[in-house]
């Protein structure tokens, strides 16, 4: 079964840039974004997903990602989608052996800078990055299906 084991953190510096090796331009919008499952679309770059997440237990959740054609997800972040849609850059860094997800936020949230990292196991080590500042893994309220909560339609 597909899990996705994440810890997610806030960014306190700019200097993530540095090591950056590219970005994304994303854009989600959420067709459920109930306690139990979310319900997400996404398009990256010229790519689209459509993910089903379940209940965060501590770190891990089941997770169901599938590509779909890119001109379906965008119907369906225009018509479908709970608003607002959520806009925000991602940068790729690799830092000693994995990799980071950096996400800096656009429009309502802009300023917000938040970092993930998928890993194998709960119990997985891994070397903190000197961008990186309190973890925010378990903090309902840095979830991005919450996040749009937070930005005025």
């Amino acid at each position: 079964m597909p899990k996705e084991i994440e810890h997610k953190y806030l960014v306190i510096n700019n200097s993530f840039k540095e090591y950056a090796t590219k970005s994304i331009a994303i854009y989600q919008g959420y067709l459920s974004k109930d306690k139990e499952r979310t319900v997400r679309v996404r398009t990256a770059n010229d790519l689209a997903f459509i993910t089903v997440k379940g209940k965060n237990i501590g770190d891990t959740r089941l997770e169901f990602e599938y590509p779909i054609p890119f001109d379906e997800a965008s119907t369906l972040l225009k018509q479908l989608c709970i608003t607002p849609i959520i806009e925000k850059t991602r940068y790729i860094v690799e830092y000693n052996g994995n990799t980071w997800e950096i996400d800096e936020f656009k429009g309502a949230l802009e300023g917000l800078i938040l970092a993930e990292i998928e890993i194998p196991s709960s119990e997985y080590k891994y070397d903190i990055p000197p961008f990186i500042g309190k973890n925010v893994t378990n903090d309902v309220r840095y979830y991005n299906s919450n996040l749009i909560d937070k930005i005025p339609e």
